[in-house]
């Protein structure tokens, strides 16, 4: 039986395929969409959806390739709705993602990947909240601290910036504000976001009931 790194080296190579099988396919319109191909990417996404048996390093590999299945199955999607609506303008026989109709726009989300962060691994210029998580008892919710670790040291990453503390350090900080908040507040739960602001990322936190 393959073990987790292997199965997510052969997601890495299907991903890959699907992406030229797809370049294929819209550019020659007598060819079918690969759609057993992508049952399979779908498949494995799937498997390992909640992340139970795998490391950390499994782990961000894995957000890594979901969150590229999700750009390109929205680009993918994009340029069906062209190709089946026809192009009503002169750019969208580029079946670019410029070329869909601006009042088209709308939230993709694909195994709890948002739009915020999907646009700061495609390279846009994200505003706003980028990652959202509550906890309450953080010495029994290392998942979470490792998710929301995960996502401020990105969103840093992405604006110029070193996170500035190790795993560790972070969890300590997160569990003290925790129960700091949840005194004060009388709170179940603090709710911590990761927000970009200007060229500046901040995580808040917040008392939640």
């Amino acid at each position: 039986m393959a073990n987790i790194d292997e199965e997510l080296s052969l997601l890495d190579a299907h991903l890959r395929r699907l992406k030229i099988e797809y370049e294929i396919y819209f550019s020659n319109p007598k060819k079918k969409p690969p759609t057993d191909l992508e049952w399979k990417v779908l498949n494995l996404l799937r498997k390992f959806s909640d992340g139970a048996r795998m490391s950390f390093t499994q782990r961000y590999r894995y957000t890594e390739l979901a969150q590229r299945y999700a750009i390109y199955s929205d680009l993918w999607r994009k340029k069906a709705r062209i190709r089946e609506e026809g192009y009503r303008r002169p750019q969208d026989a580029l079946l670019s993602v410029q070329g869909v109709r601006s009042q088209e726009r709308e939230e993709h989300k694909v195994y709890g990947v948002s739009a915020a962060a999907l646009a700061t691994v495609s390279g846009a210029n994200p505003q706003g909240e980028f990652f959202r998580v509550q906890c309450s008892d953080v010495s029994n919710e290392r998942e979470r601290v490792e998710k929301l670790y995960r996502a401020l040291a990105d969103a840093k990453q992405k604006s110029g910036k070193n996170i500035g503390a190790n795993f560790d350090n972070f969890a300590s900080f997160v569990q003290k504000k925790t129960a700091e908040i949840r005194k004060q507040y009388g709170c179940d739960s603090v709710e911590f976001t990761v927000e970009f602001q200007g060229s500046d990322v901040r995580l808040k936190a917040k008392a939640k009931t």
